[in-house]
């Protein structure tokens, strides 16, 4: 198979990819504004047989659907970042940087999402879009990080030192992670408890997890059509340098003189 070929099935796999993450949204939407109940059910209800704390209507409560699958693709993004980094570190080979460079990007994107539709839930909530509780203030430190990563690579003289810099940035910046997620177990913020990875079992009534999990695959699916873009457009631009370089190190033609009779 030639590589045209392989790069117009690619093409159309990742259009394909595109189509369906877009009807999974509207679908996703849907559910969002005419499935799940509109109260607040992020806490167990008070009196037996209630699934929700308060059943009068609780319309910011939607954003939940939305905010969840982004922070959980955020989480993706950048263990991406830190397979493709140490991969890089250890084999040298550019498609690992290409691959960990991507997600970085796309993680950065998502991370912001959340702290986005955070904020958005935030203010009716807490009466302002901002606090500096823990979670929030790692969320918002791992989102300096990974931009941080992104300005290093950018402002590097030398390409290649500036990638291996930047995945040693990838790798450390990692341990952020797992802080922002168990900040909500360890110590008591504002940010509303994990109910879905949860030690007893999800805390949200079926029709919701349904609706978040689904939203979580289509975002995942997302995520993979933005992977799939941006490292066939890393790879385009490593093949325009390289061919850059390989016409700078060309001699330069000779000049005709022409013969005198």
């Amino acid at each position: 198979m030639s590589p045209l070929t392989t790069a117009r099935r690619s093409g159309t796999g990742t259009m394909v990819l595109i189509a369906l993450v877009a009807v999974g949204m509207v679908v996703g939407i849907a559910a969002i504004f005419f499935w799940v109940p509109t109260a607040n059910c992020l806490v167990p209800g008070v009196a037996d047989g209630q699934p929700c704390f308060d059943a009068r209507p609780d319309y910011i409560q939607h954003i939940f659907y939305m905010h969840v699958p982004i922070a959980y693709v955020a989480y993706l993004a950048f263990g991406v970042v830190l397979v493709g980094s140490l991969a890089y570190l250890k084999t040298g080979r550019r498609r690992w940087d290409i691959l960990a460079h991507a997600s970085a990007e796309i993680g950065v994107l998502f991370t912001g999402l959340c702290l986005l539709t955070g904020m958005l839930w935030g203010r009716p909530r807490w009466g302002t879009f901002w606090t500096w509780d823990e979670t929030l203030t790692l969320t918002f430190v791992l989102f300096l990080i990974y931009v941080g990563y992104l300005l290093f690579r950018g402002l590097a003289a030398d390409p290649t030192r500036g990638a291996r810099i930047a995945a040693v940035i990838g790798i450390f910046g990692f341990v952020d992670v797992p802080l922002v997620h168990f900040s909500m177990v360890w110590w008591r913020t504002l940010h509303p408890a994990e109910v879905v990875i949860n030690p007893a079992g999800p805390q949200l009534p079926a029709s919701e997890l349904i609706t978040m999990l689904f939203l979580l695959v289509v975002y995942t699916g997302l995520y993979v059509a933005l992977m799939l873009l941006r490292t066939r457009l890393g790879r385009a631009e490593e093949a325009l340098a390289e061919a850059e370089a390989a016409l700078e190190e060309r001699p330069p033609p000779r000049a005709h003189v022409a013969a005198t009779p």
